[in-house]
């Protein structure tokens, strides 16, 4: 069973005694899956489910509800589900969340925050992953949140990664992209691909190529 301790004042024949009581912890499962490409190979929502549903039956885990989402974590304060589960933890609802990976909860420095800040609080007592859990003690908040902020580094080399393929294509003289109407990609055998007029004559051609 996964509980806590809060503390309780008992008064006794030898005067107030500190008394510790278990609280049992109220779980949220949030399950995330990008529809981005860069995060296609994670698990799917329904395969994250069932992981964290068999970790929670071995544990003896209370989980009160399951939330799903299909929306990318880079950029904060963007997924609505994300922020009804904030919300419902400061009304008391849940005081856990249960999650496959910390970069389902969060890829940005924001979201991230927020979750640090409940903790702080004292109304998010755990987050438990797959292969972790992180409390309110200095370490695994700190823990958390190294990486949180590896997710989001990850996200920002990436973009960097793509501007930079991008501007190489245009310095070789090739369309960095999908061809405007009217224009065709063409794959040629050293696997670059160029942009060749559509030869179809209803195509419509569009200038400046």
């Amino acid at each position: 069973m996964d509980n806590t301790t809060n503390q309780q004042l008992k008064e006794t024949g030898q005067g107030v005694q500190v008394v510790a009581e278990p609280a049992k912890i109220k779980y949220c499962l949030y399950a995330r899956k990008s529809t981005e490409s860069e995060e296609r190979q994670v698990l799917s929502i329904d395969s994250q489910i069932k992981e964290m549903l068999q970790i929670a039956e071995r544990d003896g885990l209370d989980i009160v509800e399951m939330r799903r989402e299909s929306h990318s974590a880079k950029n904060s304060n963007e997924r609505p589900v994300f922020n009804s589960i904030i919300k419902d933890i400061q009304g008391g609802k849940f005081n856990g969340i249960m999650t496959w990976a910390p970069d389902r909860l969060s890829r940005n420095a924001g979201d991230l925050g927020a979750l640090v800040d409940l903790m702080d609080q004292k109304l998010l007592i755990k987050i438990r992953t797959f292969g972790q859990q992180f409390t309110n003690s200095p370490n695994e908040k700190f823990l958390l949140m190294i990486l949180g902020s590896q997710a989001k580094l990850e996200n920002d080399n990436r973009s960097v990664n793509v501007k930079r393929g991008l501007r190489t294509r245009v310095e070789m003289g090739l369309w960095p992209g999908v061809a405007p109407t009217g224009y065709l990609n063409e794959k040629m055998t050293d696997r670059k691909c160029q942009v060749i007029v559509d030869p179809d004559p209803r195509a419509n051609h569009s200038s400046g190529v």
